[in-house]
């Protein structure tokens, strides 16, 4: 079965939800960050914009992530190299951009990996939620490749999760607002500190790379 593009969150369950920008492998960066804000696994929502896995030093911890109920996230091109890779597709891509950690586990860690990237294929490219505050927040990991937001409007999932189009734009000073939604919350381009581009987001702030890691309060 082919997973949905897009998919809604229900707001009204959670007491806190965040957003936090790519992981990378870094586990350890991200407990600390919760533990500042005394993260509450059985009341609050961890969101993600993608990339959980490569470059870090912790990939399988990042995607283990994905089995916990108090965390939700989308599809990034991380995810998606892994899951051609693991499919046979395009392996020398994945090992370009940090991919060698799966291939030096051992076999019963490869197969615990490997099944969790195989999960990772279920993710959503595009969620949706509505805060308590009445905010339409859309979490996508590259860009919304539309200049006004639909819930189910048809876009190419690839562009989703790898176009820089919008970020280039916004980065030399040409930006917009997108129509349909409050905020927009973006990954995937590393930047120096979280950046604002009218109702745009971008929260990639290059932890694995010596940056910080970026969480930010939702709800």
């Amino acid at each position: 079965m082919t997973p949905a593009l897009y998919q809604r969150i229900d707001c009204s369950i959670y007491r806190h939800i965040y957003i936090v920008g790519d992981l990378h492998g870094c586990l350890s960066l991200l407990r600390e960050r919760l533990a500042k804000v005394s993260f509450d696994p059985h009341r609050d929502l961890l969101l993600s914009v993608g990339d959980l896995a490569d470059r870090g030093p912790d990939s399988v911890g990042c995607l283990q992530l994905l089995n916990e109920s108090w965390f939700a996230c989308v599809r990034g091109n991380h995810e998606q190299m892994a899951i051609d890779a693991i499919n046979e597709e395009n392996i020398p891509r994945w090992l370009r951009n940090g991919g060698d950690w799966f291939y030096a586990l051992e076999h019963d860690k490869q197969e615990e990996a490997k099944a969790l990237i195989l999960q990772a294929d279920t993710l959503p490219h595009i969620l949706e939620l509505t805060n308590r505050e009445g905010r339409r927040i859309v979490v996508a990991h590259a860009d919304y490749l539309s200049n006004e937001y639909v819930f189910n409007k048809l876009l190419d999932g690839d562009e989703v999760i790898w176009d820089r189009d919008r970020v280039n734009s916004a980065l030399a000073g040409r930006f917009q607002p997108i129509a349909g939604a409050d905020e927009f919350y973006f990954g995937h381009t590393p930047v120096e500190h979280a950046m604002q581009f009218a109702n745009q987001f971008y929260i990639d702030t290059g932890a694995v790379f010596g940056g910080y890691l970026t969480l930010i309060q939702l709800q």
